[in-house]
């Protein structure tokens, strides 16, 4: 047997256990080996019956003196109940729905059972323990001669029909194999790192000496993960390093004149961050930083430094961002304060604009639109979506790059970018707005250097944030009122855009009956709980609730210029209240927009709350948030109440990773996180450790860590 021999050649596995084994792809000997458990039970601790104490995880070891099966009076369930004996005392063990116990124990077997301990008033007992069956004649037990008692028992993720004492019994057959895993770390990293070898640590995974050996392994395998993706990243960082990018001087005078007529103080993360940046411009290799800041902190002034200075050295600069509200935004906001400056080019699918000049006139007096070559080749900087990745785009003299919320974007698609320019490589900026804690960013984003604006400007009001109990819906409602009354206006966030149909043939129906009541479209027809919906929330506020007030939505599945057209009407003041799913989520800047309504919040992670949360308290007013749910979940309201008391992004997100994982936070798909099994976002000591010893690594000295990460990359599909 080797790590190739397929697992149905194992003892114990038959064609229906093979396929099931299939499910959690494991087919070879190699896939068991490396399929690790998610958490462990500590059993080690074995007692003699007469120490047992109540409430105590234990192992105990004795004799079955009694042992039958009954049924209970009340549910009419098959207990399993017996006797266990040792030197010093008897207890009680109790199964519930496992009548098969008889079979597999007989009255004289010699067990370990590993449980919890409780008393009652018939003495000591031990509900539902893991049982393990000895046929040994001195009766002692060491920890390397059980599996599932008596140790650290490794608790796996399992598919229907496969149990915890099955994976782990194929696993005691294929464990003394792991010496023939390829050790695939040098020497030298494993003494740095003070490292486990590679069979050790997966020897340790399954079958933990102790507590040490276990931690010692974790720290081998979870290392492994993530040096992986910190190798990636200096080979990402050695690539840019070679390249040669223009050396944009930092025009001192000019960005002074620029920061000292803004209408605001830069605050001191603000002024940190641009030095960061505008020093990495001055280099001969390209920049390859990450900005990172929370909702309102102010990174988009400091984005516009860093381009003016690019226009300045009579290059160009780019602005990418992920929907055309975005774009918009961003266009809108260097306009007010780069528009005298520079040319400012917009090019959306939807919209070419110029900010000095819109429309031209041909000889025949027509106003004719410009394209986007026309936009491109005559702006100083250019803002736009995804149709900047078009074939027939090419800028003239590209300095800079910004992609704003950059993991919307895939690696493929900013490598795109960067390619459109003629001459040198450009430089390369990130932004994000959601809040991504330091190791996070490292392990995620380990190619780009970071800077964070951890400050909001000053005068900048808390927004007031409030878990509103069912039976206090109707006095929000009315403060909402009074807010529009007093000039401001309101965001309605909804889950969902329009509730399922149960009954199609009675909708249908009711249509026909009622060819001009278009309300039926949006009456709510769902499974048990009401879940909110943009369409029938809309429907209830402009026709119940605030029918004298003009009320729009907003939905990803509206054309461009539809969306653009609604969120013109909310600039003006015209609409009152915006029904939105989370197209609303980043970027929208209503000043004038105070009070920001959440639906269905318990659907929401707490970073993306936190992005609504960010889409008022954006002027002077006084803003507040309103958190709904129908949810009686526990958990749920635990969350929206810690929302309600913390305003710090970085804080949220640190609390979301950390119940419901990168990949529902953030979404990670192009970093390769998803392929973490053990590694979590709490790791930051082995994150770090593994980033330093993959700084200035020596890839020649180790060619096999580049054919490692290219293999990986393969393997996860990297876009």
């Amino acid at each position: 047997m080797n790590l190739t021999t397929p697992v149905s050649q194992l003892n114990r596995v038959g064609k229906t256990l093979q396929k099931r084994l299939q499910i959690l792809g494991i087919e070879t000997v190699k896939d068991l080996l490396t399929y690790y458990p998610f958490r462990y039970e500590d059993f080690s601790q074995v007692k003699l019956i007469k120490d047992t104490k109540d409430g105590e995880q234990v192992t105990i070891s004795g004799q079955i003196e009694l042992l039958a099966n009954k049924r209970s009076f009340k549910k009419r369930k098959i207990i399993t109940e017996a006797v266990v004996v040792d030197d010093s005392d008897r207890i009680k063990i109790i199964w519930f729905g496992q009548p098969f116990i008889i079979k597999v124990l007989k009255v004289g077997d010699r067990v370990n059972l590993s449980g919890k301990v409780s008393f009652d008033m018939f003495g000591k007992q031990m509900v539902s323990p893991v049982y393990e069956k000895f046929q040994i004649s001195n009766f002692k037990f060491q920890n390397n001669q059980t599996t599932h008692t008596a140790r650290i028992v490794p608790i796996y993720p399992l598919t229907s029909g496969i149990t915890q004492k099955q994976i782990r019994f194929l696993m005691s057959q294929v464990i003394d194999l792991s010496h023939e895993l390829e050790e695939w770390l040098p020497a030298e990293i494993l003494e740095k790192g003070d490292l486990l070898p590679l069979t050790a640590a997966v020897r340790g995974i399954h079958f933990p000496v102790d507590e040490l050996d276990l931690k010692q392994s974790e720290k081998r395998l979870k290392f492994d993960e993530l040096f992986i993706l910190q190798l990636r990243a200096e080979q990402l960082r050695r690539a840019a390093s070679q390249s040669l990018a223009p050396a944009l001087k930092f025009y001192e005078k000019e960005i002074k004149e620029f920061v000292s007529g803004l209408p605001f103080a830069l605050t001191g993360a603000q002024k940190i961050a641009a030095w960061e940046i505008l020093q990495d411009l001055q280099k001969g290799a390209p920049m390859n930083r990450l900005l990172e800041g929370d909702v309102g902190s102010g990174k988009t002034v400091v984005a516009a430094m860093a381009l003016y200075n690019t226009v300045l050295n009579g290059y160009q600069g780019v602005l990418m961002a992920p929907t055309e509200i975005l774009a918009r935004q961003h266009f809108d906001s260097l306009n007010k304060i780069l528009a005298k400056k520079v040319k400012i080019g917009l090019v959306t699918s939807s919209v070419k604009e110029l900010n000095y000049e819109l429309r031209i006139k041909n000889k025949s007096g027509v106003k004719k639109n410009h394209n986007s070559l026309f936009i491109i080749h005559n702006s100083d900087i250019v803002v736009g979506t995804h149709a900047l990745l078009t074939d027939d785009v090419e800028f003239k003299k590209l300095g800079l790059i910004i992609v704003d919320e950059q993991h919307r974007f895939g690696v493929e698609q900013r490598a795109l970018l960067s390619k459109k320019s003629a001459e040198l490589s450009p430089h390369y900026l990130s932004m994000t707005a959601t809040p991504i804690p330091r190791s996070f960013a490292l392990a995620l984003y380990g190619d780009l250097d970071l800077s964070i604006i951890n400050e909001m400007p000053v005068g900048r009001k808390l927004i007031k944030t409030r878990l509103v109990e069912p039976h206090n819906r109707e006095k929000a409602y009315e403060f909402i009122r009074e807010q529009v009354k007093s000039g401001r206006q309101c965001f309605v966030v909804c889950p969902l855009i329009e509730e399922r149909i149960k009954n199609k043939e009675k909708r249908v129906s009711e249509l026909d009956e009622n060819k001009n009541d278009y309300s039926l479209l949006f009456t709510p027809y769902s499974f048990g709980s009401e879940k909110k919906s943009v369409l029938s929330e809309y429907e209830k506020l402009s026709k119940r609730i605030f029918p004298d007030l003009k009320i729009a939505y907003l939905h990803g599945k509206m054309k461009a210029k539809e969306k653009e057209a609604v969120m013109e009407k909310f600039r003006k003041n015209e609409i009152k209240i915006l029904v939105s799913t989370s197209v609303v989520e980043v970027g929208v800047d209503i000043p004038n927009a105070s009070v920001m309504m959440i639906e269905g919040a318990e659907r929401f992670g707490l970073a993306q709350l936190h992005q609504f949360r960010g889409r008022v308290g954006r002027a002077e007013h006084q803003s507040y948030c309103f958190l709904f749910t129908d949810s009686d979940a526990t958990k749920a309201h635990e969350r929206l109440k810690l929302f309600e008391k913390t305003n710090d992004g970085f804080k949220l997100a640190e609390y979301d990773l950390q119940t419901r994982g990168p990949g529902e936070v953030y979404g990670t798909a192009q970093s390769g996180m998803e392929n973490l099994r053990l590694a979590t976002l709490k790791d930051d000591r082995i994150i770090k450790l593994a980033q330093d010893l993959a700084r200035g690594i020596d890839f020649e000295k180790y060619p096999d860590l580049l054919e490692r990460v290219k293999v990986w990359e393969e393997r996860v599909h990297l876009e």
